[in-house]
């Protein structure tokens, strides 16, 4: 297959994806929205992407993906345990929803070809997203920081929590980062997605994005220093720079890191703890243990899981949990074999910060931002599709008109 321009419209499909995974619970908006309406907007959102990405890739070329097939193989747990409708009709509408989640990656996967296409997109949509977050900010800051969420930033415009917004400011400050390095955009251009996203990420004290965005650069810029000087200069300054704000800011940290918390509700991890360990104690029959009780809100007991081992194991079983480990380690693997250079390094960071978060988050086995987030890891670890070379019998020999042999005469 050819290698191919990628089309505008393609921005566009993944826009709408993004719309579709960023959910309908969270902190009340200003101008009350129905979920009901959410729903149908985030759904809608997604039904348009298909056809979106149908209606531009009419003749269903697709590249090789182990991570979209294995995704694709999630599919059949996640049905024949929502098929007895323990879960009620609402399992089957999210099986549905997450064929055509998967089936919209394939029509995508035309166009992954280890370029930094994906990233650049990802970066301006979650962009766009943090962007109405600050605006709520700004129109109404008692909203956006309300007492219920314990004064951390939520979505004031669209309904937001503080992970989904620390998760996001995260991921393109980590991306942005590393183009920088690569010396894909310059650092005015730079400046202005990662000062606004660290300020939020700030704001949201999300424990888990943090750590995510430290480890997941951590790793990403120490797979290029020995290629990239810039590498090298920016993780020096790094370590230092963190070593004096560890020494001198020490016990301002601490407490941004133990949001007025008891050390007994730290150590249990917010409660999550109790709920995992209710999870794991609760009887199952074979086919729940194999394959889970159908796909659902990601809670057990009224209580979110807030853990993506857990909440896989709880929904499709033991067999969704080995197929989610197995694209986490097709993805790792094939990162680590591959050379060093900015597509490399931007997949491992997003692979490790998913890795991260999975502790205690969930969404790594139903369609969730953090299955797009590999999905652009995916993309930069594909081999660049070769353009075809043109056969000797495939070149339309033309016959050349009896006046080019004529010579004049003088």
């Amino acid at each position: 297959m050819g290698a191919d321009r990628t089309p505008k419209i393609v921005g566009t499909v993944w826009g709408l994806l993004v719309l579709n995974t960023l959910g309908s619970a969270g902190a009340k908006t200003i101008v009350p929205l129905p979920r009901s309406l959410i729903q149908m907007v985030t759904m809608g959102a997604l039904v348009a992407a298909f056809a979106l990405a149908l209606a531009v890739n009419l003749r269903l070329r697709i590249r090789a993906s182990a991570y979209v097939l294995l995704l694709s193989l999630l599919l059949v747990p996640s049905l024949i345990s929502s098929a007895d409708l323990e879960s009620g009709f609402g399992a089957l509408f999210r099986c549905a929803r997450l064929a055509l989640f998967v089936g919209t990656l394939w029509l995508l996967s035309r166009w992954w070809d280890g370029g930094t296409t994906f990233v650049r997109h990802h970066i301006r949509m979650y962009f766009v997203v943090l962007g109405s977050v600050a605006a709520g900010l700004v129109i109404s800051p008692g909203a956006a920081m309300p007492e219920l969420y314990g004064g951390r930033l939520v979505g004031a415009l669209w309904p937001l929590t503080p992970p989904q917004i620390g998760q996001y400011a995260a991921v393109i400050t980590g991306l942005t980062v590393l183009l920088v390095l690569g010396r894909r955009t310059d650092r005015a251009g730079a400046a202005v997605v990662i000062v606004p996203s660290l300020v939020l990420l700030a704001l949201t004290h999300t424990r888990t994005a943090t750590l995510g965005l430290l480890i997941g650069l951590a790793l990403a810029i120490g797979s290029l220093v020995l290629t990239s000087a810039a590498a090298r200069r920016f993780f020096a300054w790094a370590v230092l720079c963190a070593t004096v704000a560890v020494v001198a800011f020490s016990s301002a940290l601490q407490a941004w890191f133990l949001r007025g918390q008891s050390q007994e509700n730290f150590s249990n991890l917010t409660g999550r703890a109790k709920v995992w360990h209710a999870l794991l104690a609760a009887p199952r029959t074979t086919t729940e243990y194999l394959f889970g009780t159908g796909l659902g809100d990601k809670s057990f007991g009224g209580l979110p899981i807030d853990n993506s081992w857990l909440a896989v194991y709880q929904e499709q079983g033991m067999t969704g949990v080995v197929l989610v480990a197995a694209f986490l380690i097709v993805l790792g693997g094939v990162a680590l074999l591959r050379p060093p250079s900015l597509s490399r390094a931007c997949a491992i960071f997003l692979i490790s910060y998913c890795a991260i978060a999975s502790y205690t988050e969930a969404g790594l086995g139903d369609a969730s931002p953090y299955l797009l987030h590999l999905a652009v890891a995916a993309s930069l670890l594909a081999a660049p599709a070769e353009t075809a070379p043109l056969a000797t019998h495939d070149v339309t020999r033309r016959r050349t008109p009896r006046w080019a042999h004529r010579t004049k005469v003088r």
